[in-house]
């Protein structure tokens, strides 16, 4: 393995270069892992102001100086960001959710590509390393804090989930993807701990990151991680370049003994360990994940070519919810299978198709090169721990979304660059010839063009509605004061305006307009016959742009409940019940809307039943099926 060569001193542009893939990541993974749009806002804009400089700095150099060439690698994964926007224009039925998910894709890719090109110096790379591995012991610390002085807290939240009780998830939402982030860290901080080269200093400080990578990792208690990272392990030895096979064998099961008996202590010593594991057994197995597992197949049976569209999965899972599940399903809990039901073979094809060529390529690239023997970071042991990190995360995207998750994308596309960079020279430096200028200046056009008309907009309208309803449903689920209801609903209007303005093909934004003025005419905050007509033509804008998603039938069936227009009404909540037979909710709706008049007061008792039989739980249900009784008492 040969480290391509660097110029002596790098550049300013370069060491900027640096400093906003370093603050990119920094911040995108503090605020929740970058799930919740106004952090993804920041992440496309920091994302793209680090691409267009790096192609600014290839098109304005002197005449006669030269440029490292463009990395062979990185033009593998560009036919899928075009087959996922022809995905998006012509096949998903919810194409808002597809631009979203396609502008995802498109920052591991640019981040790639930077990874791979844009830092040819030692010192720049080196700074994002180290603010990779700062952000790694600060989310440990944040998990530490989680887990022994307040297991309610969470990054940006009022109060963790329940269900993640007793397991910390350091700056992530949930324990998994903080596990997911420990498998990119580990290895590497493992390998430079265990190197002769470096000084013993370096070692020592390696060695201590990595046991504190660890720990972070066993607060988790996510047992695909865990697995993912132990089987990686095992086969680290095979990875070894000049070992017998014998050797190699042996180191393989040494390693697989140590962590199987690491796994017995933890087991042994850790309840909260110990029940995670005896809930597999007693459960048979996963009991959610299967049933997303069977949906997204199922999807992808019906439409095995293209897939069902660009980031559909959450909504067509309704076509395949079995009865008493009422888990919100928004991704499949496997990236695999998440990529084939909305893109279909051909797009998982041209995704991990593509960075599979990209792996064996570097794995030949690597059997080729010459033998160099670097020192420390640079060293090949470190290397081989970068690609071994990346198989455990492979691995781990059996069981999870992690690629859905924007710091995690990033990372992922930084160790990767970081990895096929060092084993995979790139070609010789090259002119800045006026052809290649011209098509660099074009290509910058073209960046600048997505992100102004595209992903800028589509992310901040969608920070504007998501904030919104993220406080309705707050409100609405944990009261609060009147007032603080009463205030969200008379400002929520404009807001959503706004974010219907700036990105007009956000059909959740009209669904949530419709749904605010219908709210604001339950809380008496304006008249039904006012509110009424902007909810129904609001519901009517949002079908128009999707009519697969049964929400929206559900907006339109309410705002024509106040119209007065009852049989339409229960015509939309029927098409809502057709979209989502095994959806509670859909329902309760529906026997709302029956209950509104006499004729309806039976079929509104079977409509109660079945919601209550698809979920036990629906409270909203219980209590309208109080409400008849009492009704009927009087």
């Amino acid at each position: 393995m040969s480290e391509p060569t660097s110029p002596a001193r790098a550049s300013g542009c370069e060491w900027t270069l640096a400093a906003l893939l370093a603050a990119n990541f920094a911040w995108t993974t503090v605020c929740l892992g970058g799930y919740r749009p106004e952090t993804a806002l920041v992440t496309t804009t920091l994302t793209g102001a680090a691409l267009l400089l790096w192609l600014g700095s290839r098109i304005f150099v002197p005449g006669d100086a030269t440029l490292p060439a463009l990395h062979p690698a990185g033009w593998w994964l560009l036919p899928f960001l075009a087959y996922a926007a022809g995905n998006v224009l012509w096949v998903t039925p919810v194409p808002w959710l597809g631009w979203g998910d396609w502008i995802g894709w498109a920052r591991l890719v640019a981040v790639f590509w930077l990874a791979l090109n844009a830092l040819p110096s030692p010192g720049p790379r080196r700074l994002v390393h180290l603010t990779v591995a700062a952000v790694g012991l600060t989310g440990v610390a944040l998990a530490a804090y989680q887990r022994w002085w307040d297991p309610l807290w969470i990054m940006l939240v009022p109060a963790q989930s329940p269900q993640f009780l007793g397991r910390s998830s350091g700056p992530f939402g949930i324990p998994n993807s903080f596990a997911a982030m420990m498998l990119l860290l580990i290895p590497p901080a493992l390998a430079l701990a265990a190197g002769r080269g470096p000084p013993p200093r370096t070692r020592w400080l390696a060695g201590g990151l990595a046991a504190v990578l660890l720990a972070g990792l066993v607060l988790t208690i996510s047992r695909g991680p865990w697995l993912a990272l132990a089987l990686a392990l095992g086969a680290w030895p095979l990875l070894v370049r000049g070992w017998p096979w014998s050797r190699r064998l042996g180191g393989a099961a040494a390693l697989a003994l140590a962590v199987l008996a690491a796994g017995l202590v933890l087991y042994a010593a850790v309840p909260a360990v110990r029940l995670r594991f005896d809930r597999l057994r007693t459960d048979h197995g996963e009991r959610s994940r299967p049933i997303m597992w069977r949906a997204a197949w199922g999807l992808f049976r019906s439409a095995p070519v293209a897939g069902t569209g660009a980031g559909s999965y959450n909504v067509l899972f309704e076509r395949h919810r079995p009865e008493q599940f009422a888990d919100e399903t928004q991704w499949a809990h496997n990236d695999y299978l998440n990529t084939l039901s909305d893109y279909g073979g051909a797009g998982f094809a041209l995704g991990f198709g593509a960075a599979a060529a990209v792996a064996l390529l570097t794995v030949r690239a690597a059997r080729r090169a010459p033998r160099a023997v670097p020192a420390g970071w640079e060293s090949p042991a470190v290397t081989r721990a970068l690609a071994v990190a990346l198989l455990a995360f492979s691995l781990s995207l059996l069981v999870d979304f992690h690629l859905k998750l924007p710091a995690l994308a990033l990372l992922v596309a930084l160790v990767a660059g970081e990895a096929v960079r060092r084993t995979w020279p790139a070609p010789p430096p090259v002119r800045p010839a006026p052809v290649r200028r011209l098509g660099t200046a074009l290509t910058a056009l073209a960046v600048l063009g997505l992100l102004t008309a595209l992903a800028l907009p589509h992310d901040r309208a969608e920070a504007l509605r998501y904030g919104v309803r993220r406080e309705l449903d707050r409100l609405i689920v944990t009261p609060g004061t009147p007032a603080q209801l009463h205030a969200l609903l008379v400002g929520a209007p404009t807001v959503l305006e706004r974010a219907a303005a700036l990105d007009p093909g956000n059909a959740q934004a009209w669904s949530d307009l419709a749904y605010v003025r219908e709210l604001q005419v339950r809380y008496q905050l304006a008249p039904a016959a006012a509110m009424a007509a902007p909810a129904a033509d609001a519901a009517r804008h949002a079908l128009a742009l999707s009519p697969v998603v049964p929400e929206f039938w559900v907006r339109q069936g309410v705002a024509l409940d106040l119209l007065g227009r009852w049989g339409e009404a229960g015509s939309s909540f029927a098409h809502a019940i057709t979209l989502a037979p095994n959806n509670s909710s859909m329902w309760y709706f529906d026997a709302y809307h029956l209950n509104l008049v006499p004729a309806g007061y039976a079929l509104s008792g079977l409509a109660l039943e079945n919601s209550l039989r698809l979920d036990p739980g629906n409270q909203l249900a219980k209590d309208l099926q109080q409400q008849i009784a009492a009704r009927h008492s009087d």
